[in-house]
Parts: structure tokens; sequence; C-alpha cells
């Protein structure tokens, strides 16, 4: 099976004062908005094997709300993350993780979204470069294993906005 990746920005935060961005928590629309994208990962993606998730409050709560159940690992470095750095965390995934979720922030997810991606004149990829709202979830699939993703090597088959 041809390794997925499903890059997925957090949900809609809230800004409560004297919070420091990295603890600000999801409003009431991202905690629904993320539990959406659950419910369409569950019925159109194969199951997730791994999650990679920013340690920010706001992504954490994300991926609860998606009831997404694969083993997760929290990784500091997603937070401000750029694509280099995001393409070299994701070639470092074991070859037994078929479909992998990294959950994000913009600019990052939306920028490896496209960075990854061979068909950009696809209608997904116009829709990607145009808005990645919160909750936002891009799917690639390689033909390589995940130590050989690189840029412009991905069919970026989805790009969802759950509403």
């Amino acid at each position: 099976m041809a390794p997925t990746l499903i890059l997925m920005r957090h949900g809609k935060s809230a800004y409560p004062d004297d919070v420091d961005d990295h603890e600000r928590p999801l409003a009431p629309r991202g905690e629904r908005e993320a539990a959406l994208a659950g419910d369409w990962l569950r019925t159109t993606q194969p199951p997730i094997d791994a999650v990679y998730c920013s340690t920010a409050q706001r992504t954490r709560q994300t991926l609860a709300a998606t009831g997404i159940t694969a083993p997760v690992q929290y990784c500091p470095e997603i937070y401000g993350a750029n694509p280099h750095a995001l393409i070299e965390l994701v070639q470092l995934t074991d070859d037994a993780i078929s479909t992998l979720l990294v959950v994000g922030h913009a600019p990052g997810m939306p920028w490896t979204s496209w960075e990854l991606a061979a068909n950009r004149e696809s209608d997904q990829a116009t829709e990607l470069s145009r808005k990645f709202p919160t909750s936002a979830l891009a799917v690639l699939e390689f033909d390589r294993p995940w130590a050989q993703v690189e840029p412009g090597v991905g069919e970026l088959t989805h790009f969802h906005i759950p509403r």
C-alpha cells in the first residue's frame, strides 16, 4: 500500500486574555469542526496508523476531538515548523506505518502540503492554495517509502474542509 500522509491544521482556537499562544485552547467551533474532520477521516481514508502532533494545547485538543485513536507522538518541533523541517520529520517515519496524520499549524501545514504535491494544477491544489482554514485536511499519497518523500513527489488526492 502506498504511504499516505494527512496534514491537518488545528481547529479554530479561542483567544483568552493572558494565555500564551502555545497554550491557547480550542473554541467551541474548533471542537465541532475537528470532530467532523475525524468523522470524514474514518469514512473516507485508510485507518490511521500513527499521529505526529504539535505540543500546543489547541493541536492536542484538535486530535482528541477527532476521536482518532492511533498511537501519538507529540513533537514540539511541529510548532512553528517550516516545510523543510516537517518533511524531514515525515522522512523519519517507520515504513511499517502506512497512513500518517500530522496535526499542526499554519503556515506549516498548507506550505508543506503545497511543497509535497506534484499535481499543483489539480482542483484540490487550487483550493488548498486559496485558503487552508482551521481543521482543514490535505491527503497526499506517495509511490516511495517515507525516507524518500521530498517536494513535488506526492499526489494530492483530497483537500477537505469540515463544516
